[in-house]
């Protein structure tokens, strides 16, 4: 359906793909995964408008290919007093409106032909979104979303998360030959993710969907495309059947450098021998044996496969470091009273709450019920309602990166801004964040949105913030990023604060939860949301199974560190075990 044959593309300072080449088969649910800046959204692009692109390679579709695209950005449509059903119903009206033209033109049309061409182009597009039955298939989308109660409510009073599915289901509805979503989980609440997870698995066609989400990476997909270091892995079968193959692959070739680290040592050493041997006694055929044995070890040096196998680059997340201040009585840091919110209608009323010094806290709660309103007024602190103690250092990290990034700068020209030091002392610091050489000389703008996340933190690490407030931080950034995220927070000895709607962020790197509900916030501990979210979104026991999994792959990833391949080996069984169940 879709081909890629030895696609190569790249920037001056980036080189992006080197000869990849995939294909996309009718009905696959396909995910791109990849690290941060890897290009996966360039790459969706390519295929959707080849023509904008310089590359080398191919890039093959039917010139009749019709491709769906919903962006990684929710954007209002302007018309806000329809409703939802009209606004999913809006493309197959025209094309009925169009079709009726068409046909009324025919009949003084001088170009007959030509007339007679465009009116059939609109029928064959209204087959092939099945426009005669446009409105049951809207009925039946918004049940399967479980939005159906929907169906007459105006735009304007969905929230951003209701809308970005109704984006995505209205590409759906047109039936076009590959759908492309552009991380379509970004900022989705345990709702509407668990309503984006029904959508997809209930589409009919292809899907080549762009995602860092763990629940959608092990629920959605049957065909895996990894990104990374300029080259793709195609795997046809499930995320965790890919993350086992990898894993057992990364052990034969763990296994057969250790053999051949053995190897190179006895020879080395027989080597020595000889030469020690040659230096007592002259001897020529011992200065043949010497020679033929160096030429043999440097023979097998030459071809040992570097271990181990597919190492991707994990980026290391340092979050300040501060010293705990040590207390027998709990010093609040942070202390909301009596705090409202109201735009057309109350979104927040009465909120009470203190954070105190060292607590991890997420704010946890459905989209469009004010969590972000909440952050902005406690990074302002000029609300009456709002108090952080006096001398208390904080930092943010935005989700709205333009607001605290000048995107026409440099990386390294907002980094030198911050006081990080020379070039020099800048690339050797953001190396730890994957960022080297060139890439400094990128304009933040370029930056994907995971890479730009990424930036914000390495500031924040450079500060000496007792208090970090933290907005959606997981958003964009790839899995790898995620599980540095989660450490880094485990082991920061200040206060945060975060707002997300990351499962995993919350129930790992949170003391308890601030839930909001109800138009107010309620604490909760951490265990009790977790069975909140067992019972109301997800299946328990695919929360169970994945947290068995998270730790086998902690433990296979300690084991690889130690060289105890055999445990490698009992684990990655254990691991495969699992993932069947």
């Amino acid at each position: 359906m879709i081909r890629v044959e030895k696609l190569s593309y790249g920037f001056p300072a980036k080189e992006l793909y080197e000869e990849v080449s995939f294909e996309l088969e009718q009905g696959q649910h396909c995910a791109l995964i990849g690290s941060n800046g890897t290009g996966k959204s360039t790459l969706v692009d390519m295929i959707i408008d080849p023509e904008k692109y310089l590359y080398d390679g191919k890039i093959i579709k039917d010139e009749t290919c019709r491709i769906g695209y919903a962006s990684q950005f929710s954007v209002r449509d302007k018309a806000q007093d329809r409703t939802v059903f009209e606004y999913l119903s809006q493309r197959f009206r025209e094309n009925d409106q169009a079709i009726a033209e068409a046909c009324d033109a025919m009949a003084t049309a001088e170009d007959m032909d030509a007339a007679f061409e465009k009116y059939q182009a609109l029928l064959d597009l209204h087959e092939a979104m099945d426009g005669d039955h446009y409105e049951n298939n809207i009925r039946k989308q918004l049940y399967v979303a479980g939005m159906t109660d929907l169906e007459t409510v105006p735009l304007a009073q969905i929230s951003g998360g209701e809308y970005k599915l109704l984006q995505i289901m209205r590409e759906m509805l047109l039936a076009p030959n590959l759908l492309v979503l552009d991380e379509p989980d970004v900022f989705l609440d345990f709702g509407n993710l668990n309503s984006l997870c029904q959508l997809i698995n209930h589409y009919k066609g292809t899907l080549l969907v762009v995602t860092h989400n763990r629940y959608l990476l092990n629920h959605c997909f049957d065909k895996i495309l990894h990104l990374e270091n300029g080259d793709i892995q195609e795997f046809d079968g499930t995320y965790t059947e890919y993350r086992c193959s990898i894993l057992k692959q990364k052990l034969e070739l763990k296994a057969q450098n250790v053999a051949e680290q053995e190897e190179i040592e006895r020879t080395e050493a027989l080597v020595e021998i000889m030469r020690h041997r040659a230096t007592i006694k002259i001897n020529p055929a011992i200065g043949k044996i010497v020679n033929a044995k160096q030429t043999q070890l440097d023979r097998l040096i030459a071809r040992q496969i570097k271990a181990p196998f597919l190492e991707v680059p994990e980026p290391r997340i340092a979050l300040p470091v501060i010293e705990p201040v040590e207390s027998e009585e709990p010093q609040p840091v942070l202390t909301i009273s009596d705090y409202n919110v109201v735009f057309d209608k109350s979104l927040l009323e009465n909120v009470n709450f203190q954070l105190f010094r060292g607590e991890k806290v997420a704010i946890v709660g459905a989209n469009g019920t004010g969590k972000t309103t909440l952050i902005r007024d406690i990074l302002k602190n000029d609300h009456p309602s709002v108090r952080i103690e006096e001398g208390v250092k904080y930092a943010c990290l935005s989700q709205l990166q333009g607001e605290d990034l000048d995107e026409d700068r440099t990386v390294y020209q907002v980094m030198q801004d911050a006081d990080f030091g020379s070039y020099e002392d800048i690339e050797y610091y953001l190396e730890d964040y994957c960022r080297k050489g060139d890439t400094l000389k990128e304009k933040v703008g370029q930056l994907s949105g995971g890479e730009q996340n990424l930036l914000q933190l390495a500031m924040i690490g450079g500060t000496d913030a007792e208090l970090l407030i933290l907005d959606e931080p997981t958003s964009h950034l790839d899995l790898y990023a995620q599980t540095a995220l989660e450490k880094a927070i485990t082991e920061y000895k200040g206060t945060v604060l975060m707002v997300s709607h990351d499962f995993y962020l919350a129930a790992n790197c949170a003391d308890y939860v601030l839930l909001v509900e109800n138009n107010t916030v309620r604490r909760m501990k951490t265990k009790n949301f977790r069975k909140m979210v067992y019972e109301k979104y997800f299946d328990q026991n695919y929360l169970e199974i994945d947290r068995k999994k998270q730790e086998l792959e902690a433990n296979i990833t300690a084991a690889f560190k130690r060289t105890d391949l055999a445990a490698v080996e009992k684990y990655c069984d254990q691991l495969e075990e699992i993932s069947r169940s």
